[in-house]
């Protein structure tokens, strides 16, 4: 089974989590920008003298997919880790089973679409 993990994370934490996960031998990461909010309920900001309620906040989400159980939970722990500040807005980590995958480039599909071939590294 093939499992996709979804984090949002502080955006101060995204190039320390990249560097943990490379670490682990996770190469393939998407990553965008988003924004949103949780208990955290935003912030008060002052914008041309007047307090503004700002209900959004900047965040990252980060998708991975992993090829086995084993690695959903490798992936997770270490997000956890790295993520972790102990204050509200740390984020939240979700997991989801991936029925199927497939490289475009050569059709391959299931587990071998998410592994790189030798032949893969380096060619452009």
């Amino acid at each position: 089974m093939m499992y996709k993990v979804e984090a949002i994370i502080r955006e101060e934490k995204l190039e320390d989590i990249k560097a943990a996960l490379h670490e682990i031998e996770i190469n393939g990461v998407t990553a965008y920008q988003v924004m949103g909010f949780g208990a955290q309920h935003g912030y008060t900001t002052v914008v041309r003298g007047q307090e503004v309620d700002a209900m959004l906040l900047p965040k990252i989400k980060l998708e991975i997919v992993v090829s086995s159980e084993e690695w959903k939970e490798k992936t997770i722990r270490k997000i956890r880790e790295v993520a972790y500040t102990g204050e509200m807005g740390d984020g939240k980590i979700f997991a989801y089973e991936i029925t199927d995958a497939v490289k475009i480039r050569t059709g391959e599909s299931g587990y071998d679409a998410l592994q790189s071939s030798g032949e893969d590294i380096g060619k452009k």
